[in-house]
């Protein structure tokens, strides 16, 4: 039984990566960790473990691969778009995958770590490049802005109650938008909505540029009300 230490602060990349590894019978999801200070403590905790953490999550990566040597494990890294997948291995990281995983790639990684090996990703950067995101591109433009700023919120992780705050309105009409952006989407509920935007990376840059006017627009109204 392999144990698995889940630390990621995007709750719905989180959650799903743990459906899947939940799956197979050989892994045991022992922890998961939501920043830094938790991971640390899970790596010290529990040794003989592989941990699977965010680069989003800025560590130290020297005193991390120290740590992890230190308590026999080893350490594979969610890189993001852009981030150097080679230059983790360099680092003495046994895997890199990025968000765009697949389920069944994301099991093989796991394995392969730990039985000893490496993983980088297939197509080795980036996956599929953006121009060749056809599905992506074709959701993004039958998605209006207001639908858009709904999946880039359900991305982030938030619940209908704090999706219709943020974009002053009601639950139910966040419930009406997300029936039309499931049957746009070819999704049944929300954590397949953030895995499918996530997978498909024309799709995923045109959330996180909402969301980032939209953490650019509270940040503004907060310093207004101050």
């Amino acid at each position: 039984m392999n144990k698995i230490i889940l630390a990621d602060s995007q709750a719905i990349f989180r959650a799903g990566t743990a459906k899947v590894l939940a799956m197979d019978e050989d892994l045991r999801i022992i922890a998961q960790c939501t920043d830094l200070d938790r991971m640390h403590h899970a790596v010290t905790t529990f040794p003989v473990s592989i941990l699977i953490f965010a680069a989003s999550l800025r560590p130290d990566l020297s005193r991390l691969h120290m740590m992890l040597d230190a308590m026999s494990s080893r350490g594979i890294v969610i890189a993001e778009n852009g981030e150097s997948a080679t230059g983790f291995l360099q680092q003495g990281y046994r895997g890199v995958v990025y968000r765009n995983v697949t389920g069944p790639a994301m099991v093989d990684c796991v394995k392969s770590v730990a039985g000893g090996g490496t993983w980088l990703p297939t197509q080795l950067m980036q996956g599929e490049s953006m121009e060749e995101d056809m599905v992506g591109t074709r959701v993004r433009d039958r998605l209006t802005p207001k639908e858009m700023r709904i999946v880039a919120l359900i991305v982030q992780g938030c619940k209908n109650r704090e999706i219709a705050t943020r974009l002053k309105t009601t639950e139910q009409v966040i419930k009406n938008y997300l029936r039309s952006i499931y049957d746009k989407t070819g999704v049944s509920d929300r954590l397949e909505l953030a895995l499918f935007t996530i997978h498909h990376r024309v799709l995923a840059a045109a959330a996180a540029e909402v969301g980032n006017r939209l953490e650019a627009e509270q940040a503004a109204s907060s310093s207004l009300s101050a």
